[in-house]
């Protein structure tokens, strides 16, 4: 299997898919990994790409994949030992006002966080945003350890 790292950095849907395939054949953690994983790719190419339809098409994938992990979560998170939830950011981002923040602590690992124009199911986040632009690194050193059987 490649790394994370890897298969982030590349642009071949072929080499993308076979690596989510992969991963979701880990069972929860693996299936909670390609949700992080495909969120923060999407997110981070649809701000590559002007405005039109491949941007929305990046950040309308980003959404189904935020409401995935949110449903995943919904059922494992407590057993995973996952903290996550919901908190309104009163920034205006991206041009929603105001904007929801999803908030996800993994384990030994760190935080990661995704704005979303709408909160969807799951808790309140209680905690605060950690100050620190890192989903990317989070979600991928993530990925790797659930891919080497690391218990998170």
């Amino acid at each position: 299997m490649k790394t994370a790292l890897e298969v982030y950095s590349q642009n071949d849907g072929e080499v993308t898919k076979a690596y989510y395939s992969e991963m979701n054949a880990l069972g929860p953690l693996g299936k909670i990994a390609v949700c992080l994983f495909r969120a923060q790719k999407r997110s981070a190419r649809a701000k590559d790409y002007r405005p039109g339809r491949y941007r929305r098409a990046a950040y309308d994938v980003k959404a189904w994949s935020i409401e995935e992990l949110c449903k995943m979560l919904n059922v494992h998170a407590a057993e995973l030992g996952i903290v996550w939830g919901w908190k309104e950011d009163p920034k205006i981002l991206f041009g929603y006002e105001p904007s929801q923040c999803l908030y996800v602590d993994l384990p030994a690992i760190g935080q990661c966080s995704f704005h979303n124009p709408t909160r969807l199911g799951g808790p309140d986040y209680l905690g605060e945003w950690s100050g620190v632009h890192n989903s990317d690194q989070v979600i991928i050193q993530f990925c790797d350890q659930v891919a080497a059987g690391v218990k998170t």
